[in-house]
């Protein structure tokens, strides 16, 4: 077959050919596979006139041409049903039409569905096509441009629509029996159909067309009605339809879902068109023997009295109930007197009825799935559900005949209609059709979009809200469905909400727990829940379920984050299940213990309950006896890091037993076991949690001793020096941080092993790329540097040999640049490299470090950090190392020495030249230290004018700051140097008045002996003001009185020195203090 021009690519005749090409058509593949059909969409002649000459003959009709014209003929019925609903005149007529098409859809689809289409089955269609089609035409030109119409042409168009219908009928009637195969009800009904159109007559009232035209409108002509507000979900749902037939669910004509005022203006369509039980009961015809005389319902167990007359079991009985006390009773039908109240079941006319509707109810169901893919108004799909609802409550075994029918699709779809009626109808009618069928479950779950029912459990509509939770209660009672409900993005979430608020809505919350409660046959559902905040599944699961459950608990508490308000809760349920599972579990089930237990102990506050759990001898056992090989996880690590855990909550370590033999936590045994561990273990990770254990030992006397005992006596001090440098950073970190604790102790002995360790001390210095980088390990370096005994002159020369120095300085000047916020660690690095700066005016009598002080010009960096920063132990710092500097000036500091040139020593000067040249050549000399000075070379604080900078630092709330300054501002009043110099500088500078101003705000008995000594010193060389202003300071007496009876011995003595001076003593050598 070419494919060039659509002329030459079908097999088709001249004029049909041109026939095409005007019309509309359709492309059908010849049932020979070769050959080609062009259908239009009208056909003006039987389909077999077109003939195909690759198989030599008429063409066959085949499925696909059925199935085309059928959804083409559905559509334009669909139209007609929908356009007949806005006519307003002869509603009733109009109403009973578009009945009638209505029904003739379910005869075409039984035409479409059935699996073997008899040989008559296109021509049948082709002759409804062309009664539709025109019936189509009649209608729709009522509502074009909404003219009047005139009576006479009314009462034609409704008797050519009769005629069109009669002829429907007759062309129904030509279907064969084999078209219907074992389905009886459906041939019968369809034959039932048939009769009725034909016989079908519209009556006209004539008088009331006779003179007047009718207005006709359309849809689209129709008056607005002001809508009825209706309560709507929480959630809107907007889901998109889209079925097997396009025409059903989206006909052209269709409005979109309406709502509740909308189902008021369908309610036009009368009758046997919305009302489904009733369209139904005409596809086959009702008896009156079918009906109880008393009820006027059908009868489900008919019995037959005395009379011959048939009743209602129930009905008759309570009529007999009604004479009980007479002798006489009559039938209730035909009056005569029953001699007899005896009644029969009449077990005929019970099958006859029980056929009947099980014959009925298919019918019904047929007509329903059409309603609900017709969809022309959401009343017509209401009780479409509602009616299956009733079909299935009376007989589960049409659950069955409605799933095979393809109708779960058609409703679970329906969830989309924002209409409130419409979903909770399907709801219950889901609900039902899944109870006690796992099958319907699953093809309802396949169906089904679990979001948008999760949503509705937030309805604000509260039946809708009901029906959606019974409907998820239902599906969960099937153990498969379990994980994909819980998979459900916030679907357990909102269960647990529900059911821990019945103040809100009792019945709820208690199905909301019987959901969940279904759930929890998941294992991974039980972990949703531990993670959205229910815990008692899994906590219950992991006390009282099977091993193998025990352990997938234990591992899902490892891994969930546990909020704040439950650590504790779950700390007291599960760790004395947990331990047993370390002591007798096997490898899996000891694995996931120590995970879960790891994760209970990160958070302090339960170190108490493990311990009472008995925890903590378990993990010693761990740590120090087991032995097994075979295991996926060393215990030893994850012992260690419990251990570590619990240690670093607080709890006293005296009284906690680690074995049988009644040995403590702060016993020898245990301290030299722990470094034992240390110095002979591999894995870093097991070293990080040792080295924390052995912090948490130093904060108790009685095992710091032990420790340090350990440490000299053994090469433990070299491991953790070498550790420092180790690829992995956190164990570098925790051995410097317990080197930091041992300094105090073993200072020299850690710096002297220090500086014999390759690579150190010069790494531990290392300039930041970035100052926004600052690492912990950096700031943990240079504390751990200058932490060490500052006057070990090893350690110093080996920071100046390694020329560190302009390092540190640079990296100083850039945290000062940037601001001490600029990194998490900054501060403290910052704190840590002016420390070991300090370090070096300790051991200014070297003359290496000396030079290094003059070229750095240490004054000056030290007198700017005690201004620019933000940091208080810079601050004292940087007084400290001005007072170390200070106390070296008056070494440093020589007289001017002046050289006379050899010529000059020949000849004498003459007196009047004398003084004019002794004055040109007069070197400035310092008054406070007698000789030449400055800030660069001798430290003078004079001369780089830190005096002022270090009074401002008395005003400081930090004690230790306040007291490094004065404890600089001291060495100005030394004895070596000219004390009443440095007097009158300091009174210029109000020093007496901010040294009175420390006594009363601070009670440090540090600071009340520096300050003594100082206001003593101004008591003695400050003249008669100084005495003066210290006179009548009306708080110092009482502090002198305070100190002199609670100081010390050196507070104490010169308490009483300064109240001699004042006179509030006596002189007497013989006192008492308190």
């Amino acid at each position: 077959m070419k494919t060039g021009s659509p002329l030459t690519s079908f097999e088709l005749s001249q004029s049909q050919t041109i026939y095409a090409f005007k019309n509309k058509s359709k492309l059908i593949l010849c049932s020979c596979k070769i050959g080609w059909l062009l259908i239009p969409e009208r056909l003006p002649f039987p389909a077999a006139s077109f003939g195909c000459r690759s198989c030599g003959g008429l063409v066959k009709e085949d499925a696909t041409l059925i199935m085309s014209l059928a959804d083409s003929l559905l559509a334009s019925i669909s139209e007609i049903t929908v356009s007949v609903a806005y006519i307003e005149v002869e509603q009733e007529n109009f109403t009973e039409i578009g009945c009638y098409f209505y029904r003739a859809s379910i005869a075409i689809m039984e035409l479409q569905t059935t699996e073997t289409s008899p040989p008559n089955a296109m021509e049948i269609l082709q002759s409804l096509s062309e009664s539709i089609n025109l019936a189509k035409d009649l209608v729709q030109g009522l509502q074009k441009g909404g003219k009047p119409v005139s009576g006479s042409e009314l009462r034609s168009i409704i008797s050519q629509l009769e005629e069109l219908i009669k002829t429907m009928g007759e062309h129904l009637s030509s279907i064969p029996s084999s078209a219907f195969k074992d389905q009886e009800y459906a041939q019968v009904a369809v034959h039932s159909l048939s009769k009725e159109m034909q016989n079908s007559h519209f009556t006209v009232q004539s008088s009331q067309y006779s003179d007047v035209d009718t207005q006709i409108t359309s849809p689209e002509q129709q008056p607005r009605q002001e809508s009825i507000p209706i309560e709507t979900d929480l959630y809107s749902i907007s889901v998109e339809v889209s079925m097997e037939n396009p025409y059903f669910l989206e006909p052209p004509s269709l409005p979109k879902a309406k709502s509740s005022s909308s189902i008021v203006k369908e309610e036009r369509i009368s009758g046997s068109l919305t009302m489904l039980p009733q369209v139904a009961q005409y596809m086959e015809p009702l008896y009156d023997t079918f009906y109880c005389p008393l009820t006027k319902k059908i009868m489900d167990d008919p019995v037959t009295i005395e009379s011959g007359v048939t009743y209602e079991r129930k009905a008759i009985t309570e009529w007999f109930e009604k004479f009980e006390g007479s002798v006489e009773v009559q039938c209730p039908t035909t009056g005569k007197k029953l001699v007899s109240r005896v009644y029969n079941l009449n077990i005929a006319l019970k099958s006859t009825i029980e056929e009947w509707k099980e014959r009925n109810e298919a019918a019904r169901i047929k007509v329903a799935r059409a309603a609900l893919s017709l969809a022309s108004s959401e009343n017509m799909v209401f009780e479409a559900i509602k009616d299956i609802h009733g079909i299935c409550e009376r007989n589960p075994y049409n659950k069955v005949q409605v799933r095979s029918a393809g109708m779960l699709p058609l409703l679970v779809k329906t969830l989309g209609y924002k209409n409130q009626d419409v979903r909770c109808a399907v709801l219950e009618l889901l609900r039902l059709m899944a109870e006690d069928e796992s099958d319907i479950k699953e093809v309802i779950a396949e169906e089904l979009d679990f979001s948008a029912l999760i949503r509705m459990l937030s309805s604000s509509y509260q039946p809708v809200r009901h029906a959606s939770l019974l409907l998820l209660l239902e599906l969960s009672r099937s153990e498969s469905l379990c994980d994909k409900i819980g998979l459900v993005t916030g679907a357990i979430l909102i269960l647990i909400t529900i059911k821990y608020k019945p103040s809100i809505d009792a019945f709820a919350s208690e199905k909301a727990g019987e959901t969940l409660k279904n759930l929890e046959r998941s294992p991974n559902n039980i972990r949703r829940m531990a993670e959205n905040g229910l815990l008692e599944p899994l906590l219950y699961n992991l006390a009282e379920g099977c091993e193998e459950m025990k352990t997938e608990m234990a591992s899902y508490l490892g891994e969930i984050v546990l909020g704040h308000d439950s650590r504790t809760y779950v700390a007291e349920r599960a760790s004395i299940t947990l331990v047993k599972m370390v002591r007798n579990g096997n490898v899996l089930s000891r694995r996931a213990a120590f995970k879960a237990l790891a994760q209970i102990s990160l958070y302090q506050p339960n170190a108490k309950v493990l311990t009472e759990a008995g925890i903590v001898q378990i993990m010693v056992e761990e740590m120090f006896t087991r032995r097994i090989h075979d295991e996926l996880v060393n215990s030893k690590i994850e012992a260690a890091a419990i251990l570590a855990n619990i240690f670093e909550s607080g709890l006293e370590l005296e009284n906690l037993r680690v074995n049988s033999h009644g040995h403590t936590m702060t016993s020898d045994y245990f301290v030299y076991n722990i470094i034992y561990m240390l110095k002979n273990s591999t894995p870093d990770e097991l070293n990080i949690n040792l080295i924390r254990i052995i912090l948490c030992l130093t904060k108790t006397p009685k095992s710091m001793t032990a420790i340090i005992s350990v440490v000299k006596e053994t090469d433990a001090s070299y491991i953790l020096i070498e550790l420092i440098n180790n690829p992995h950073e956190e164990l570098g970190i925790a051995a410097m941080k317990l080197l930091i604790t041992l300094s105090p102790h073993i200072g020299h002995t850690l710096a002297e092993r220090l500086c014999k360790t390759r690579g150190l001390p010069e790494s531990l210095i290392q300039s930041p790329r970035e100052v926004t980088r600052i690492s912990e390990k950096q700031a943990i370096s240079a504390k751990f540097l200058a932490k060490l005994p500052h006057q070990n002159l090893t350690l110093n020369l080996a920071l100046l040999f390694k020329n560190t120095v302009p390092t540190i300085l640079q990296t100083v000047g850039q945290i000062q640049k940037s601001g001490t916020r600029s990194s998490r660690h900054s501060i403290s690095c910052f704190e840590g490299l002016v420390g070991i700066l300090v370090r070096f005016t300790t051991t200014l009598y070297d003359p290496q470090i000396l030079f290094l002080a003059r070229a750095h010009n240490f004054t000056a960096v030290f007198t700017e950090l005690l201004v620019k920063t933000s940091s208080d132990e810079v601050q004292r710092l940087a007084a400290t190392g001005l007072e170390n500097l200070s106390s070296e000036s008056i070494n440093l500091s020589k007289p001017p020495e002046i050289k006379k040139p050899k010529l000059m020593r020949l000849f004498s000067t003459p007196k009047f030249l004398s003084s004019s040249s002794s004055r040109r050549e007069k070197i400035p000399v310092c008054p406070v230290h007698r000789g030449t000075c400055s800030a660069e070379n001798t430290f003078c604080l004079v001369d780089a004018k830190a005096v002022e900078r270090l009074l401002a630092c008395l005003d400081h709330e930090n004690a230790e700051v306040v007291e490094a300054a004065l404890s600089a501002i001291c060495t100005l009043l030394d004895d070596k140097v000219d004390v009443d110099m440095s007097m009158s500088i300091l009174n210029r500078s109000n020093a007496l008045q901010q040294v009175l101003n420390v006594v009363k705000e601070h009670r440090q008995e540090g600071l009340w002996q520096k300050s003594f000594w100082l206001i003593e010193k101004f008591l003695m060389k400050g003249g008669d003001k100084s005495l003066s202003d210290i006179s009548q300071d009306r708080l110092l007496p009482s502090t002198l009185v305070s100190a002199f009876h609670h100081g010390n011995g050196n507070t104490r003595e010169m308490a009483e020195k300064i109240l001699r001076h004042l006179n509030r003593m006596p002189n007497s050598t013989t006192y008492y203090t308190m």
